[in-house]
């Protein structure tokens, strides 16, 4: 008999109602069963919506006998006591990145769940697109033989017109800024295919000082748009094999090229990229070259392909992520990704800022 289906609750309304509510729909093994959000009047607007129930308060959420699972896709600052109160609670977990505003935070989430032997999953959702899966199979069979250089440029425009709006993403104290943004995802890529990041150091830089409010005025943005890091790879976690990395992210660079990851090594080389801003599976092409030949592209293998498709290309990712966290609460095994990723990611992103000579 098949089992019945997880109860999965969604705290946040944007990304939360966007991606992750249809990607859980099209699950077997999780069935939406609630939604959360602090202001009554937005969660009745999408309860209505969706034929669900809501909660505004999260005391109430948690003590809600059908929710099992909570996918937490809030804004970063209240992320880590949202999570912990859920942990004590005993409710699995799938967070949006980062998992916390600092690495002591996402430990802390990484504890409390061993010891509550629960499943907690970070949504690093390049991990589960074709592409990226085959660029990991190439470059562990020996594509490009031992990496020597890694370059990842990420140069976005979403905040490049001044006229957008002040938001938590203009407050570093509340998890905005670049590097929360993509540098989160950039470190877990690259640990991931590469290797551990270690020496991590950068040149930030806030291009858009202010952004106007709501009421007309104009407030200060201290969060930063562009972050210039060097880093160490340990290719495959050897400490014998260091691999120097450049990683570029900006939120402002009008016309930008996107997201292109280069891998150049002892056989060959690796090209990873998609120019399209919005869309994180459509517009990827994967390129390989071994040593003296010209790039050639490569196609996804058959078994990495979606069963499911979206216009909306993030969903399709977002629930692979979903199926295997289904996968780690019934069967107990860990999940990856999940906390141990999330503080990794974490650790490397704090350097970036600890670290950063500031230019605004």
């Amino acid at each position: 008999m098949t089992a019945r289906p997880i109860g999965v609750a969604i705290a946040g309304l944007g990304f939360g109602e966007k991606v992750h509510l249809p990607a859980l729909q099209a699950n077997a093994d999780l069935t939406p069963v609630a939604l959360w959000h602090p202001r009554p009047a937005r969660l009745e607007q999408a309860c209505s919506t969706h034929g669900l129930p809501g909660h505004s308060d999260w005391g109430a959420l948690l003590a809600d006998p059908a929710v099992e699972a909570i996918v937490i896709a809030t804004p970063p600052a209240p992320r880590h006591e949202l999570a912990r109160q859920a942990l004590l609670a005993g409710k699995h977990l799938l967070l949006e990145k980062p998992v916390a505003l600092q690495a002591d935070q996402a430990r802390d989430l990484q504890r409390l769940a061993m010891e509550r032997q629960l499943s907690v999953a970070v949504n690093y959702e390049y991990r589960a697109v074709p592409l990226f899966m085959q660029a990991e199979r190439l470059l562990r069979a020996g594509a490009v033989g031992t990496p020597w250089l890694v370059k990842l440029d990420w140069l976005m425009s979403s905040r490049a017109d001044a006229s957008r709006g002040w938001n938590w993403y203009s407050q570093a104290s509340e998890g905005g800024g670049v590097i929360g943004a993509l540098g989160t995802h950039a470190m877990d890529i690259l640990a991931w295919l590469i290797g551990p990041l270690s020496g991590v150091q950068a040149l930030n830089a806030t291009s858009i000082l202010e952004r106007p409010l709501g009421d007309g005025g104009m407030a200060a943005v201290d969060s930063e748009d562009v972050s210039l890091i060097q880093a160490r790879l340990q290719w495959q976690g050897r400490a014998d094999s260091t691999v120097p990395a450049q990683i570029n992210l900006a939120s402002v660079a009008r016309n930008g090229r996107g997201c292109w990851l280069e891998v150049y090594g002892s056989e060959g080389c690796l090209i990873l990229g998609s120019p399209n801003q919005k869309d994180y599976v459509h517009g990827f092409a994967l390129q390989h070259a071994a040593a003296g030949e010209a790039l050639r592209p490569i196609e996804a293998d058959a078994d990495l392909a979606f069963e499911t498709t979206w216009a909306d290309g993030r969903i399709a990712p977002v629930a692979r992520v979903q199926g295997w966290w289904a996968e780690s609460i019934r069967s107990g095994r860990p999940m990856i990704p999940g906390l141990a990723e999330g503080v990794a990611s974490r650790l490397a992103c704090d350097q970036a800022a600890q670290t950063a000579t500031r230019h605004a």
